[in-house]
């Protein structure tokens, strides 16, 4: 069984720093000198990873890397605030990129933050990656191993095939095996949890220790809280209450067991009992296979 290793967003860019930031900023020549402490005093958030860099035409500069699950619209005010922090603390040129990994539900992500007041402008730029537009054959072609894990979420990587081959490549390097758990995370979104089991040769209970999968039953969980709070004014506090438990309960299904798992939903819908829903979720987080789940309900 894969042991629970660094599958942060610097872990995985450090596997490859040169590679890297060549692809990010699309400039040739450039070379990653120093993986450098992003945290900045005045904020309490860290950036994701920031490198010193050097190229023969901008000279050394800075490569601020922000990943983020699911594009957010306070991003655009972030990246503004990072690229500036940066600047002031290491006294650098800073290029800033976002880095989106699934689609959201914004139709265009702004490139830039502007704002004005009384004549007076602030205005950032920054390059955006969207994961979903990027073409899988950039990961094995370049190569690029730190995107060897986002393969299933990459444009034309969502094949059982393509996700075997990248598998295989992180198990046959040293350096990149343990990282089976991300691929294995982003794998469940395009095929059958069951067939990603069979793939992988492990029990699939491990990917909740992944940083990854804590994140997005998180936003489940959020997401649930939205709904509950909108629908409880209008329908009562314990109506609310049931309906956002049921929507961290239906997006927690869909990631761990797919559609197995969402067929359990119209069982689940029937549940009035908020404490029997409360379990309900807790289970999900411990049962192996949708089928086990069932023998629960």
């Amino acid at each position: 069984m894969t042991k629970p290793v660094d599958v942060s967003t610097k872990r995985l860019i450090s596997l490859a720093p040169d590679t890297w930031v060549r692809w990010v900023t699309q400039i040739p020549d450039v070379v990653a000198s120093e993986i450098l402490n992003s945290e900045f005093q005045w904020i309490s958030r860290e950036s994701d990873v920031l490198i010193r860099a050097n190229s023969s035409q901008y000279g050394e500069f800075l490569v601020l890397n922000e990943l983020q699950l699911r594009y957010q619209s306070q991003m655009p005010r972030r990246m503004r605030a990072y690229a500036a922090l940066a600047e002031e603390k290491y006294n650098l040129p800073t290029y800033p990129v976002l880095i989106n990994i699934l689609p959201s539900s914004n139709a265009e992500i702004p490139t830039s933050f502007v704002s004005t007041i009384a004549g007076l402008r602030a205005i950032q730029d920054y390059r955006v990656i969207n994961l979903w537009e990027v073409d899988v054959n950039i990961a094995f072609e370049q190569p690029l191993a730190s995107l060897l894990p986002f393969v299933p979420i990459l444009k034309g990587g969502e094949n059982e095939f393509i996700i075997r081959e990248a598998l295989q490549v992180l198990r046959a390097d040293e350096q990149l095996n343990q990282l089976e758990t991300v691929l294995a995370f982003f794998a469940t979104f395009v095929l059958d949890s069951e067939l990603v089991q069979q793939i992988m040769r492990w029990d699939m209970a491990i990917l909740r220790e992944s940083p990854w999968y804590q994140e997005i039953l998180r936003e489940g969980e959020a997401r649930g809280e939205a709904r509950g709070e909108a629908r409880g004014e209008a329908r009562g506090e314990a109506r609310g209450r049931r309906e956002e438990l049921l929507s961290g309960i239906e997006l927690a299904l869909e990631i761990k067991f797919g559609n197995t798992g969402l067929e359990l939903m119209p069982i689940i819908s029937q549940v009035t009992d908020l404490q029997k829903l409360k379990a309900i979720q807790q289970a999900i987080k411990t049962a192996k296979t949708a089928e086990e789940l069932r023998q629960l309900l």
